[in-house]
């Protein structure tokens, strides 16, 4: 038995949890890793969730490459990027949710029904946050700054999944910065947006009271 074979529960899922998170970053890069590692037997697939094992077949994992370098590219274009995030508002959760099913060892249904849904939540948390953050940096003019913090996602999310692979003990901690911090984005490109963007002409002002 490898390594991730031994751990425990809470350390599954808090692994679990931090591919989920990271999928919705870059879900090609994390679906080609875990697929690889699969492969490799750095991940365990439960006996009663075989039919996950696609996620380790050679197709899979050359085009989930593909989709990684496409996505590397894609994301360096302000107006790509936008068109690309949008186009994966339903992909990634799913993703994030297969993810999970195929690192949980979940033998009571209700278990992977859990498990399901906290990979497509935990996603789509993290693909809102960053959707929304790029929302901003996308409306500059300048394509300096988009590659900046493309490139900055693309280290931080391939540092956080090696980490997370080779470190089931800091998976929860890495589970629980990412979900803060994805809050935390979706908060702030809210703000920015309401501040950057005139006020609607509709809405309606209401009279001030005479003194």
């Amino acid at each position: 038995m490898s390594k991730l074979g031994r751990v425990d529960a809470l350390e599954l899922i808090a692994l679990a949890s931090s591919l989920s998170l990271l999928a919705g970053w870059r879900l090609y890069l994390v679906t080609f890793a875990t697929g690889l590692a699969m492969k490799l037997g750095w991940i365990d697939l439960p006996e009663q969730l075989q039919a996950l094992d696609v996620i380790a077949n050679n197709w899979v994992i050359g085009i989930a490459g593909v989709g990684a370098v496409a996505e590397f590219f894609a994301d360096k274009i302000a107006w790509v990027d936008s068109a690309w995030d949008s186009l994966h508002t339903l992909v990634r959760p799913l993703g994030g949710a297969l993810l999970s099913l195929a690192v949980i060892d979940a033998g009571d249904p209700a278990w992977q029904v859990a498990s399901f849904l906290l990979g497509g939540g935990g996603a789509f948390i993290a693909h809102a946050g960053k959707a929304g953050a790029r929302t901003i940096v996308n409306a500059s003019p300048e394509p300096a700054s988009n590659v900046i913090v493309s490139t900055a996602e693309d280290i931080a999310t391939g540092g956080l999944l090696a980490l997370a692979i080779a470190n089931p003990i800091a998976a929860a901690l890495i589970a629980a910065t990412l979900v803060s911090l994805s809050l935390w984005l979706v908060f702030k490109a809210r703000r920015l947006l309401r501040r950057i963007l005139p006020p609607s002409p509709h809405r309606s002002i209401e009279p001030k009271p005479r003194r």
